[in-house]
């Protein structure tokens, strides 16, 4: 037994070590942590359960089978964030680049599996130079059979992707399909093709950070949620970032006590919306105002920044917020805002977390470039979302709701369960200057008469009432009861039930 017990803690020792001392250390020389050491930031101390620890490559060609590594270049397991049960792996760079072999793969898809069956989320730590060579097409079935499980965990469990190292060829399409992306900055990168294949093919010389680093993917493409500067940092707001999360989509997200009062007015809210209708106002600031503890998580801040998104709680509850920004293109919805809305209201949708909307859009973004991308298509992503959406949603008109935009962003008709407006709404086809003009066409170029129509429009039109008269709006409010509309809304919402007709599933426009 004594024998036993020495072979185990020798085998245990050389799976910690990975791919040895040395590229340890050169893994650390490059500001990057190792696989078990993310794990153990990661995690609660001492709750890592380890699974297959002793797995070993299959292949024999190209004298691989004189290259063995226990563990195979990734560590599974399962362990807790804040005493909430999670499922991880981390690919270690140390052993093979952390190259995805059958093995590998298989590993990675043992967890998922298990993670769907007992209802949790997963996060994978992604450091991998992509699929190993010499294992051929084994290595790219097996990326096949970790994105089957991405598909089938879609909308079942939370899941999450850290990049903190390379991460290219089809090895992106797993982070694609999880649910949030995480990148390092200044050591992590995305690409399906690389730049050396990019020259070759483009002529295009560009760097791989310029190509698919964390800021690149933040700012430009929208294919990351969240950069941060170090391994570390990056982790630990994982952690944080966790608590929003319900563990499935039967579960309701994590009630939190706060002691900040559900009945707190925000006295400040009334003197935000500027007197010009033209002038923008940071919608940001209303958000932070109204949320418990000012605490607002944003998602996606640099792109796409004409529309906020991200996950608060109201009177100790999850939500997630999507909001017009006037600050950035007045506030207009083009195509990059509508495809990060979109996803986002269906994520909350899958997951049972409550969407508050804050409106102030004067419509979609005009021209050319936006019409030949498919503006028509993408717009309706976002008005596919909200339509679909049966979880409770809350939508708050601060200033301009103006043409299809207003039915877009939950409104009544989309089954907005409580629809309310500041005094200074304006609900209309299209502002009042612009539907003066076309009205009264025939007084054009007389600057008197077009601006007493101007004037005798907003009168009629810009304001909340028409649209309340009618029902669609619920109640017209001061701002600086917001908070306290909101959280009995969602009080009053907490047991709503509402299921869409059964269907395999709609097809939204993608």
């Amino acid at each position: 037994m004594k024998e036993i017990v020495e072979q185990l803690e020798q085998k245990r020792r050389a799976a910690a070590l990975g791919g040895g001392q040395q590229r340890i250390d050169t893994q650390h020389n490059r500001g990057k942590l190792t696989a078990r050491e993310r794990l153990e930031l990661l995690l609660d101390e001492g709750s890592f359960e380890e699974w297959d620890q002793f797995v070993e490559h299959r292949c024999t060609d190209f004298g691989m089978e004189g290259k063995k590594v226990l563990g195979d270049g990734v560590v599974t397991g399962y362990g807790t964030i804040n005493g909430r049960m999670v499922f991880v792996f981390s690919q270690d760079f140390t052993v093979f680049g952390g190259s995805l072999s059958e093995a590998h793969a298989e590993k990675i898809c043992k967890i998922m599996d298990q993670a769907m069956k007992v209802g949790a989320p997963v996060i994978g730590l992604n450091d991998s130079g992509g699929a190993r060579i010499q294992e051929g097409v084994v290595s790219l079935g097996g990326y096949a059979e970790v994105f089957q499980r991405n598909v089938l965990a879609s909308g079942v469990i939370p899941q999450i992707s850290v990049i903190m190292g390379p991460c290219a060829g089809g090895a992106v399409y797993s982070p694609a399909m999880t649910d949030f992306i995480f990148m390092v900055k200044d050591s992590s990168y995305m690409f399906v093709t690389g730049p050396d294949v990019v020259k070759t093919v483009t002529h295009e010389i560009i760097t791989a950070e310029e190509l698919g680093g964390a800021t690149t993917h933040s700012t430009i493409s929208g294919v990351c949620d969240c950069a941060y500067e170090n391994d570390v940092e990056t982790l630990l707001m994982v952690r944080r970032f966790v608590n929003y999360l319900p563990s499935n989509n039967r579960d309701k997200p994590p009630f939190r006590p706060t002691p900040d009062d559900a009945g707190r007015m925000e006295m400040s809210l009334d003197t935000l919306i500027p007197d010009s209708p033209t002038r923008p106002y940071d919608m940001k600031e209303a958000i932070f105002k109204v949320v418990d503890d000012r605490e607002f998580w944003e998602l996606q801040p640099e792109h796409a920044e004409n529309i906020v998104i991200g996950f608060a709680r109201m009177d100790g509850y999850p939500v997630g917020i999507v909001a017009n920004q006037p600050l950035v293109q007045a506030g207009c919805l083009d195509i990059k805002s509508s495809i990060k809305a979109g996803r986002f209201v269906r994520f909350c949708d899958a997951f049972n977390i409550p969407i508050i909307t804050f409106v102030d859009v004067p419509g979609f973004m005009p021209g050319s470039a936006q019409e030949y991308g498919g503006i028509i298509k993408h717009g309706a992503k976002l008005l596919f979302a909200y339509a679909e959406a049966t979880v409770p949603k809350v939508t708050v008109i601060t200033r301009k709701a103006y043409g299809g935009a207003y039915d877009v962003m939950s409104s009544k008709h989309l089954r907005g369960d409580v629809n309310l407006a500041w005094p200074s709404a304006e609900i209309a086809v299209m502002g009042p200057q612009g539907a003066v003009e076309i009205i009264f066409r025939k007084d054009r170029g007389d600057e008197e008469k077009i601006a007493g129509h101007t004037g005798d429009y907003r009168k009629k039109f810009a304001n909340p009432f028409i649209a309340a008269s009618r029902g669609y709006i619920d109640d017209v409010f001061l701002p600086r009861e917001t908070r306290t509309r909101i959280c009995r809304s969602f009080a009053m919402l907490r047991d709503k039930q509402l299921e869409n007709p059964w269907r395999k599933h709609g097809n939204i426009p993608l």
